[in-house]
């Protein structure tokens, strides 16, 4: 498989982990900032979203030598009991090069198609925004409905909003980051009362003073690649649920908490059944169906934070997510792809780990550079070796691994010698791969070679 292909292979696997992980820490830190409310809730919950983006990209490059370093600083001061093993072929590492190369393509081509239909969708609905609205009709508010409407946008600093109605919607919505426009539906709006209109404008006013039209938008456009996953449906429904309490919050402070609860029970009551209810990338009051929790928030106050608890909470957070980060990038997997020959050639074949740790007969062991153990410096280093007809390593690259550990690897693995692998009676040159593990704790040495037969 190509090198492209490597990589979105390694992609695919570390994002089956990795977003769970994230998951799991944005639940947690959300129960920590609850205290603060929903607007600090939505926020952790949106940084959630933008790592579980970012940490499968982040996670294909190579942090080994970063890591090393972090950890190494907590290890032994002892360096006597540094040590070298090695193992060939995949040894402890996974190895998807022993998985058939048509079916690592067939998995590519499957992520590759899954992430065009949500694309497709993606464009799709935000054309059918355009058309939604195109057909919409320029709505006008009686006298007291439009001084509160004015009233609105000076209280939340918001112009330029326009107001219209559409049959084509179930529930009020707002829509578009340039022009923003307050859309109601046909039905419902000639029949509102003051009060009920009132909570409308102030929900989606709030929705416009906080730009969730825009951060929707960027977060839908950023988690097209990881839409597949189970664990970023649930962030993404956090991230509506803690939106629409937040917008609670600040439009119950306009009419009060009781008021607008109440409002909100009658508007719901008269959804028009059948429409569609959540209109994609724009916002309405009605885009969770949680009205049970929306209600038991609007009674619960934020808890006044001084600068203390405040920094405690941020600090709290940080170090949650920066240990989660970390974990995620020092535990990448990084699947490398079976190496093909350029040409099919009967003489050589690739053999297997146990194979080839069994047909070697002498070589050096590798020796722990010094400049490297006081650095404190570990890892594995992995090699592609190949080995001619007389037994003799006749080739070898380096794969990955620390760059300080590199040349002692090179310079033991080509004196190994092994036996001749025979192939249909037929001495063959053949391939492998080796991992050189040098580790500054404790550990096995390097077992040496079988005695010669």
């Amino acid at each position: 498989m190509s090198t492209a292909g490597s990589w979105l292979l390694a992609y695919l696997i570390n994002s089956l982990w990795q977003i769970p992980l994230i998951l799991l820490a944005g639940w947690m830190a959300a129960r920590l900032v609850r205290p603060a409310g929903p607007a600090a809730e939505h926020r952790v919950w949106t940084t959630a979203l933008l790592l579980q983006v970012a940490a499968p990209v982040l996670s294909t490059f190579s942090w080994q030598p970063l890591w090393m370093r972090l950890t190494t600083a907590f290890a032994a001061e002892n360096l006597g009991s540094a040590g070298v093993r090695v193992f060939s072929g995949p040894g402890i590492a996974i190895d998807t090069a022993r998985q058939p190369t048509s079916l690592l393509a067939l998995v590519v081509a499957v992520y590759l198609l899954v992430c065009a239909g949500f694309a497709a969708r993606f464009a799709w609905r935000c054309a059918r925004l355009r058309v939604l609205r195109k057909s919409a009709c320029p709505l006008s508010l009686p006298e007291e409905a439009a001084q509160f409407f004015a009233q609105c946008s000076h209280r939340f600093r918001v112009s330029g909003v326009s107001l219209a109605s559409s049959a084509k919607i179930g529930g009020s919505i707002a829509l578009g980051v340039r022009r923003p426009l307050i859309l109601f539906p046909e039905p419902m709006a000639a029949n509102l009362d003051r009060a009920d209109l009132e909570t409308i404008l102030a929900h989606e006013m709030a929705h416009l003073r906080r730009a969730d039209l825009r951060t929707n938008l960027l977060c839908e456009a950023l988690a097209l690649p990881i839409a597949w996953h189970p664990a970023v449906w649930i962030t993404r429904r956090h991230i509506a649920e803690a939106r629409e309490l937040a917008c609670d919050r600040m439009a119950a402070e306009v009419s009060g908490a009781i008021p607008y609860g109440q409002s909100l029970l009658r508007l719901a009551s008269r959804l028009i059944p059948g429409a569609p209810l959540i209109t994609p990338h724009a916002l309405g009051i009605f885009d969770t169906a949680l009205f049970e929790r929306r209600l038991m928030r609007l009674t619960e106050h934020p808890l006044p934070l001084n600068r203390v608890r405040r920094f405690a909470l941020l600090a709290a957070c940080a170090a949650l997510g920066l240990a989660t980060c970390c974990s995620a990038l020092a535990f990448g997997l990084h699947p490398a792809a079976f190496p093909a020959a350029a040409t099919p050639a009967p003489q050589k074949v690739y053999i297997s780990s146990g194979v080839a740790a069994s047909r070697r007969i002498a070589g050096e062991t590798p020796v722990y550079p010094p400049d490297a153990k006081k650095a404190r410096i570990q890892g594995t280093v992995v090699l592609n070796a190949t080995i001619n007809r007389k037994g003799k390593v006749e080739k070898v690259d380096v794969v990955s691994g620390p760059q300080q550990l590199q040349q002692s690897s090179l310079d033991a693995v080509r004196t190994w010698r092994y036996k001749p692998y025979l192939l249909d009676g037929k001495t063959v040159a053949v391939h492998t791969q080796i991992n050189v593990v040098y580790s500054l704790g404790d550990g096995p040495g390097i077992p040496p070679p079988p005695a010669k037969q």
